[in-house]
């Protein structure tokens, strides 16, 4: 694959693609549409073999290689969907391959990696220092690296998705796609230029790790958050690939910054409203719509769902942590004598209001209040935030003082 790729390179990986992966659907997303009185469209790579895009570059390089650099082996670094998509393919090529990856990379991520026969080894605290070790390690073994995304066969394989996402929905007037080293984004954006120059491309990063905007526009002030892990780890790169940085210059229309509350609130809003499973990463685009809507007034807008490859654990939280910032999880402190069948007097005012009880803990010792008194701190079910209100006010109408804690 040439350095400089072209639309006929992308079309090529497409067929090469056609039998290997899935051809994954754009579907209109009307809670989107309505934010921005337009219509919304989601490439839903999280539908994908492996739940990520990754699986589309890895192939293309992984059969571009020399029979003696098979036989010698692979090595690739990555948070997790890089890995699982050379894994993978490697393990049907018969190619022997090494992953390297975070330490603090999801368990879903590791588990899903390990199951696909590797050799893997858990370095660094972060991308940048799981690199680091993968290029000192495939030295020393004489391992052919696979980069994650500084590599014109990765850039051609993931520029599918656009070609895709173009061909279900020619006229979008916009395409939000997420940056991390840059390959999707440079691969969608020479794909998307090449059928409608017109077309605004508009890529998004983590606050806590916006090197690729810093690098394309290092006179512009951009908000930032000091976070050393993020909810978008598979976008989490402190140093942008040289290649895509050169593509994405000429193409990218601009850079949204989105903070870790933004990326929560868009996963929430993907499980809630959109019935459907996305990781951080794979989130970032439609958090950066529902940031910056009114950019997107009238247009018709796609936006590329990366991945949906999210820790069982941090996908429960988020649910719950989703359904309290709506007001339909309420976490309540209340006081009460500390008497026989108080506590059931209590729940029989919630449940006559419609509230139900989710959780409930019993505080004798470490509060201020006089020692024939207690505390509980119970977690309840509403409606909404005005539903929670009436439960408030029935429970201080009976006496007890009860207090909404954030």
């Amino acid at each position: 694959m040439p350095a400089s790729i072209t639309l006929n390179h992308i079309k090529q990986a497409a067929t090469a693609l056609e039998k290997v992966i899935l051809r994954t659907p754009t579907i209109m997303a009307p809670w989107l549409s309505d934010r921005i009185n337009g219509q919304a469209f989601l490439k839903l790579e999280s539908l994908q073999i492996l739940g990520s895009f990754k699986a589309r570059g890895a192939y293309i390089k992984l059969t571009e290689l020399s029979q003696e650099q098979r036989c010698k082996g692979v090595i690739a670094m990555s948070a997790g969907n890089h890995a699982q998509g050379v894994a993978y393919h490697a393990r049907k090529l018969g190619i022997p391959a090494t992953i390297v990856m975070p330490k603090n990379t999801p368990f879903a991520k590791i588990e899903g990696t390990q199951k696909l026969g590797v050799i893997l080894i858990l370095e660094g605290q972060n991308l940048d220092e799981a690199s680091a070790f993968a290029t000192q390690h495939a030295q020393s073994e004489g391992l052919e690296m696979i980069h994650p995304y500084d590599d014109p066969a990765i850039i051609a394989g993931q520029g599918t998705v656009g070609l895709e996402m173009l061909a279900d929905v020619p006229d979008l007037d916009t395409v939000i796609v997420p940056i991390g080293g840059g390959g999707l984004a440079s691969g969608v954006a020479i794909a998307a230029k090449a059928l409608n120059p017109n077309i605004h491309l508009i890529g998004v990063q983590a606050a806590s790790y916006p090197a690729m905007a810093k690098a394309l526009y290092p006179t512009r002030t951009f908000l930032t958050q000091q976070f050393s892990s993020s909810l978008a780890e598979g976008i989490a790169i402190k140093t942008p690939g040289l290649l895509t940085r050169e593509i994405l210059r000429k193409h990218l229309s601009d850079i949204v910054i989105v903070t870790e509350e933004q990326l929560e609130a868009a996963l929430a809003h993907l499980l809630i409203d959109g019935k459907m499973i996305v990781e951080g990463a794979g989130a970032a685009g439609v958090a950066a719509l529902m940031t910056c809507a009114e950019q997107f007034i009238g247009q018709k807008v796609g936006v590329i769902i990366g991945g949906g490859n999210i820790d069982a654990r941090i996908l429960s939280s988020l649910l719950l942590r989703g359904l309290a910032h709506q007001g339909k999880l309420v976490r309540l402190k209340i006081d009460l004598n500390d008497a026989p069948g108080v506590l059931g007097q209590i729940s029989q005012l919630i449940g006559q209001v419609g509230g139900n009880i989710y959780e409930v803990s019993h505080q004798r010792l470490f509060n201020h209040i006089t020692v024939k008194m207690a505390e509980i701190d119970a977690i309840v079910e509403t409606h909404d935030h005005a539903h929670a209100e009436k439960i408030i006010a029935t429970l201080q109408t009976s006496g007890f003082p009860t207090t909404l804690m954030e």
